[in-house]
């Protein structure tokens, strides 16, 4: 069993693999992200529960270079946000307005769904084929566990419950983030369907399991308690932006030989942020005009191709 000062995601099998299920421990995750964007309690609380539902989403990828994006827009003031899980353990993700302040809601937290109002989630799972599998519903609360509730539901047909929660220190640092997902299968029998709901009933929050110390391990336990519960491994999991200066470069030049034009008419460099992480990229009047001759060549290199198809 790893130390709580790890991020890191347990998967699991219950009643005879009737049920699978995960947990995930993302304090440092979160926090990461929070520094990267400067996040807002409420916009932390958002990212590191949709970053933690998409992390463990992404352990049920097959291959090594899938990719899975998480993507929720609203009508509140937070306007929406984004996470990309991947199957090794790595996510990022930002929030449209990471500054967004709200009052607490009835049960006197932090009013997530209130930020993100309401919108749809859509979650795009790219195998690196043609075209990605995209499935969307309608948000049901906007607090985004229930909302992966609901998507397993309605878009896979998997009945499943998801935990999720981000507990914050005073100062607005991030004091514990985590979750759970616990999926039936297909030959689950009744007996089993009711003791897990029985035992979902009397789960307060993912914030008090985790503020009680508890690890992944111990979290599914208390799910899934009075089930025979068999562990099948362990994964670190991260914030992890793999953005360069080379994609930063290549985004440039599909941006065209008239959009980069006009940089350069400014006169003054231009400073690119990653959308993920916020680091910062560079480009001088020079290498603006680099650039731009290679957005001339591939122009060119695409007409021909429309001529060879035509």
């Amino acid at each position: 069993m790893q130390g709580n000062d790890q991020d890191y995601l347990v998967r699991a099998t219950a009643a005879d693999a009737q049920i699978r299920a995960f947990a995930v421990t993302t304090r440092n995750m979160t926090e990461t992200a929070r520094t990267a964007h400067n996040t807002s309690p409420i916009a932390t609380a958002a990212l590191g529960r949709l970053m933690s539902g998409a992390v463990m989403m992404g352990d049920m990828l097959k291959n090594e270079k899938d990719i899975l994006t998480i993507q929720i827009d609203g009508d509140g003031p937070m306007k929406g946000l984004l996470a990309t899980a991947d199957s090794l353990g790595n996510v990022k993700g930002y929030v449209k307005n990471p500054g967004v302040i709200l009052p607490p809601n009835e049960q006197k937290h932090l009013n997530v769904g209130g930020a993100i109002g309401h919108g749809t989630m859509t979650v795009i799972r790219d195998f690196g084929m043609k075209d990605p599998y995209v499935g969307q519903i309608a948000l049901h609360s906007g607090e985004i566990a229930e909302d992966l509730t609901w998507y397993f539901a309605e878009s896979e047909q998997i009945p499943s419950s998801v935990g999720l929660g981000v507990l914050m220190n005073h100062e607005n640092t991030v004091r514990e983030a985590g979750g759970f997902i616990v999926q039936l299968m297909p030959f689950a029998e009744e007996e089993t369907i009711s003791h897990l709901e029985q035992n979902l009933r009397k789960i307060a929050s993912v914030t008090d399991i985790l503020k009680a110390g508890n690890t992944p391990e111990q979290m599914l336990q208390i799910v899934l308690e009075g089930f025979d519960v068999t562990f099948n491994g362990t994964r670190p999991v991260q914030f992890h932006c793999n953005c360069d200066r080379d994609r930063v470069e290549r985004a440039i030049v599909l941006l065209g030989e008239k959009e980069i034009d006009s940089m350069i008419a400014d006169g003054k460099e231009v400073e690119l942020k990653c959308h993920f992480c916020g680091k910062a990229y560079s480009f001088s009047i020079d290498d603006l005009k680099e650039l731009r001759k290679r957005a001339i060549l591939k122009s060119t290199r695409d007409e021909v191709v429309d001529e060879q198809e035509q």
